[in-house]
């Protein structure tokens, strides 16, 4: 009898807890469906979230008080415009600040301030003033204190979880949208590549560096230009006919993606005679049966199979021809498909690990 009442007890209070973890589950999936619902009304209105950030004109005495005078130790990164320091403004705010020599990239100075003077949105890199001298120019940015993603996919120190992955995925794309989409013209990024996704406090993804942007006017399909962008990146239909178009950013961001899935390089260069990039890495693995393993090794296998394979197949629709590539509004919608995939089936493993601990 005695033993009979601790069965049952032991049973009630493992229905209790399933039926706490089942609630939990429950209003986590909530919380996101509405988080996603209301991503549409973020990517149109990103900028009441930033109306008190504006850019403005600074001196060259206020970037150099913020940056020790550009000293050697506040050097956080170096580009091909120039190094970026590390500082501090005079209200407090922690920025970065790029240092451009005006005579040899005098128009990235230009397309940066004219692309992130006045666009706002939570998944770009804020622009909080900029410095016009007669030899040198400066652009002072939100400091973003996590690096970038090719920090995190390539460092030996650091690791990124499998939702978190997907997470920067959905946020760097969020950020592409609202510029394909922008009111006053589509504006092509033309470098997106991990180095150029910064992560911020939350590990918040945002789109940096639109030293090649250009503005496409309303009606638009493309513009012609030269040939710019980072090799292993750069959509192997501009390089043929050099018209920009949004097409170019959905096969970089593609490319970013794969990386995100497999934490290898975008292209193989490891054999030198025959390097491979890396969608035709991951297409020739399909074939061949062998699609997992082109997930990186230093996700342990913890990912969801079924998501991990909705976001490899959207890689390589990303990558794929022009014509049939999905716009960055499908890719966001493909992205939450994939993350509420896998947010269920962790909400099924703890459902089960919970009551295999009561067995």
């Amino acid at each position: 009898m005695h033993r009979g009442y601790e069965a049952l007890l032991g049973c009630l209070v493992a229905a209790v807890i399933i039926g706490v973890v089942v609630i939990f589950c429950h209003l986590r999936r909530k919380t996101y469906k509405i988080k996603a619902s209301k991503r549409d009304i973020e990517v149109t209105a990103a900028s009441v979230e930033y109306e008190e950030v504006t850019c403005k004109e600074m001196s060259i005495k206020e970037i150099y008080s913020a940056t020790g005078n550009l000293h050697l130790s506040n050097i956080i990164g170096q580009g091909i415009a120039g190094k970026v320091y590390r500082g501090m403004l005079a209200n407090g705010w922690p920025v970065a600040v790029k240092h451009i020599i005006k005579n040899e990239h005098a128009e990235t100075f230009l397309r940066e301030v004219t692309s992130l003077s006045h666009v706002r949105h939570p998944n770009l890199v804020s622009l909080r003033g900029y410095c016009d001298g007669q030899d040198e120019c400066f652009l002072v940015y939100e400091l973003c204190i996590n690096g970038n993603l090719s920090e995190w996919l390539f460092g030996k120190d650091k690791n990124l979880t499998w939702n978190r992955r997907l997470q920067i995925a959905l946020g760097s794309a969020c950020g592409l949208w609202f510029l394909h989409r922008y009111p006053e013209g589509c504006i092509v990024h033309r470098d997106i590549k991990p180095t150029n996704i910064l992560l911020g406090a939350d590990m918040e993804p945002k789109l940096a560096d639109f030293g090649l942007s250009r503005v496409m006017d309303i009606g638009v399909s493309h513009v012609s230009s030269e040939v710019r962008g980072t090799f292993g990146y750069v959509d192997p239909e501009y390089r043929h006919n050099h018209r920009v178009n949004a097409a170019g950013d959905v096969y970089s961001f593609g490319m970013v993606l794969l990386q995100l899935l497999s934490g290898k390089r975008a292209i193989n260069i490891m054999n030198t005679a025959k390097p491979m990039s890396l969608d035709k890495m991951a297409s020739m693995l399909i074939r061949e049966g062998n699609v997992l393993e082109f997930a990186d090794p230093r996700l342990n296998g913890e990912y969801s199979l079924e998501a991990f394979d909705l976001s490899l197949k959207l890689a390589l629709s990303c990558t794929g021809h022009k014509q049939q590539r999905p716009s960055m509004e499908q890719v966001v919608s493909r992205l939450e498909k994939a993350l509420e995939v896998s947010m269920r089936d962790d909400d099924k493993h703890s459902t089960i690990s919970i009551v295999e601990s009561f067995a």
